[in-house]
């Protein structure tokens, strides 16, 4: 099988091999240092500002964006949501299911957030800010840096959930003055799935010691508590959690985090280029090293989908609801190459002679 999904993504072969060892027990002092150092890791790759903690959260991206809404805000703040897809819609429907007052930012399915966007909410009460930095369903990038700017303008706590953008696409958590970061393991640390990360920075940390959490399991406090002795209040993912502290330290080998990110986006150019010339157009404004978002001219992209799955052994990402038919996703995560694109293009243009594309 060829993965050029978006998550769980391919995995490198060391990866996997931990993977088949036996899970140790995990309140010993070698997992706490294991626990540390993932820590030091993740907060150095995001370029934590000083102060920064790293909450580990056995559960999937989505249990993190909850953790953040439950523990970072509350009801006496006001945030701006940005809604251009499945995932922004789900930080909407977080907000709405935890009484946190906010105004959605509406984009079509494909488009960038603009200036024009943030000008109406210029001198508003608003205290905090909550976006996908990429919109995987679509595969946009919004732009940070205007967004950090407004942010710097009126003070607004600035969260970001960057899933599929972290280490595939240039992220500066101090530069940006980001206060929250969420990222998860089967995206491009090329992991299994069942941990997400928190990234918080000093004032975040201070919102959480303020706020009153209503969940055992998603309460911020305990679980950073237990990681300044690099241990978790409950049994983690801990399979996992050794196979993410291998992928940062080979990352961290291999020339860290930038080179990481010039990798992606020489997959991702790489691939489209490769399909410059045929019946398909790429969806999105903006779009992410992460994946190409791609419409089809002639046929139907969930058929493609199926197709490739079924008769090449080859997985894109399909989409759901209103773009189901519409839109397929090629991810460039993970352990991935350019002879892996060419493979992928050879299949494409295979049924292309057979009218399937």
């Amino acid at each position: 099988m060829l993965n050029f999904t978006v998550g769980p993504v391919m995995s490198y072969e060391a990866i996997r091999e931990i993977g088949k060892e036996q899970v140790p027990y995990f309140r010993t002092p070698e997992f706490s240092e294991v626990m540390l150092e993932n820590e030091r890791l993740v907060a150095q790759f995001a370029n934590a500002p000083k102060g920064s903690r790293v909450a580990f959260m056995t559960g999937s991206g989505t249990a993190s964006m909850e953790t953040v809404v439950m523990n970072v805000l509350n009801r006496n703040d006001k945030a701006i949501v940005v809604n251009g897809g499945s995932f922004g819609e789900r930080f909407e429907e977080l907000c709405t299911l935890h009484a946190i007052p906010h105004h959605t930012i509406k984009l079509d399915y494909g488009h960038a957030l603009t200036e024009k966007h943030l000008e109406q909410l210029n001198g508003q009460d608003f205290t905090a800010f909550v976006v996908n930095m990429h919109e995987t369903s679509t595969g946009v990038l919004y732009d940070m840096p205007m967004i950090s700017r407004f942010c710097k303008k009126y003070g607004l706590l600035l969260v970001v959930d960057a899933i599929s953008a972290f280490m595939a696409d240039p992220f500066d958590m101090e530069a940006l003055q980001a206060d929250v970061m969420i990222t998860g393991s089967q995206k491009a640390l090329a992991c299994p799935p069942g941990i997400s990360l928190i990234v918080l920075s000093p004032r975040a940390l201070e919102r959480v010691e303020q706020n009153h959490s209503v969940c055992m399991y998603l309460d911020l406090k305990l679980a950073l508590k237990d990681g300044e002795r690099g241990q978790t209040p409950f049994t983690p993912a801990v399979g996992i959690l050794l196979q993410i502290n291998r992928r940062l330290r080979d990352i961290n080998a291999n020339g860290g985090i930038d080179s990481e990110v010039q990798r992606m986006h020489m997959l991702a150019e790489d691939f489209r280029q490769k399909i410059h010339d045929m019946p398909l157009e790429i969806f999105n404004e903006s779009p992410s090293n992460a994946v190409t978002c791609l419409h089809p001219l002639r046929n139907n992209a969930y058929d493609i989908f199926t197709i490739l799955k079924d008769e090449y052994d080859i997985w894109i990402c399909p989409n759901g609801g209103e773009l189901r038919n519409k839109v397929f996703r090629v991810g460039h995560l993970g352990a991935l190459t350019p002879d892996d694109n060419t493979t992928l293009v050879n299949a494409m243009k295979d049924m292309i002679k057979r009218g399937l594309l």
